[in-house]
């Protein structure tokens, strides 16, 4: 195991999740993940077996242009042939509707080595909500 390459190796990979939401290119994403993937996606329903590309590229279809996602916060362990990843993103766009997106959200990525290419197998966004009984997600919070 090369820590440095490793490293890098799963930095680009950030850089090429970032890519294809600018690209608004749902293989690409999906190319990214485990074909058996457990995903804790902000969308319903409370679990993803898989990431579904007919799906996101319906989702990728609700924007005006690009999906301008970033990566803060970084935090990426390695042992040997897994990987965990923890963030804080932001997503930025404009829906078709007109409506301006900010949103950050938090978000951990369980990665492994697969003939010496890292995979996403498991992944968890959230965002928080407020305590004070509305249920409202706390969509305004910067960190």
């Amino acid at each position: 195991m090369n820590p440095v390459n490793d490293n890098t190796a799963i930095e680009m990979l950030l850089q090429h999740i970032t890519q294809a939401h600018a690209e608004k290119n749902a293989d690409k994403l999906a190319s990214l993940y485990d074909s058996t993937a457990l995903l804790f996606d902000l969308a319903p329903p409370l679990a993803h077996h898989g990431m579904n590309s007919s799906e996101t590229a319906d989702w990728f279809d609700t924007w005006d242009g690009a999906i301008q996602l970033t990566h803060t916060d970084v935090n990426i362990e390695i042992s040997v042939e897994l990987a965990v990843v923890t963030a804080l993103a932001q997503m930025r766009g404009k829906k078709k509707e007109g409506k301006q997106v900010t949103l950050w959200f938090r978000i951990t990525s369980c990665l492994k080595k697969r003939n010496e290419r890292w995979i996403i197998f498991h992944e968890h966004t959230s965002v928080p909500f407020y305590m004070d009984g509305s249920d409202r997600a706390a969509l305004d919070l910067q960190p």
